[in-house]
């Protein structure tokens, strides 16, 4: 990964499991150019973990906000250096 890479960790809290949340996240990013994963955790919120440019990092949070904005109650954000560990973009079970 370059310098002007990110590695963006959104936690989505809400009615985020159950909803088909990770299948349309999956399909939202689709044509974004990130690298990462989407999953349910234990404790009933969402993770979605996306690397690339900033800009596209931003445009798949922004997506999924679009596409899923209706369940979504809150987010927290965190952003770092990218890792480059992916090879493309999945749902992790």
């Amino acid at each position: 990964m370059t310098d002007s890479t990110e590695r963006r960790t959104i936690l989505y809290t809400g009615t985020v499991q159950g909803v088909g949340f990770r299948w349309t996240t999956e399909r939202a990013v689709a044509d974004v150019s990130v690298t990462g994963y989407v999953r349910n955790l234990a404790d009933g919120r969402v993770e979605l973990v996306v690397e690339g440019d900033p800009s596209q990092t931003e445009a798949a949070a922004a997506r999924v906000r679009a596409a899923l904005g209706s369940y979504i109650r809150d987010e927290a954000q965190e952003v770092g250096p990218a890792t480059g560990e992916f090879r493309g973009f999945g749902i992790r079970r």
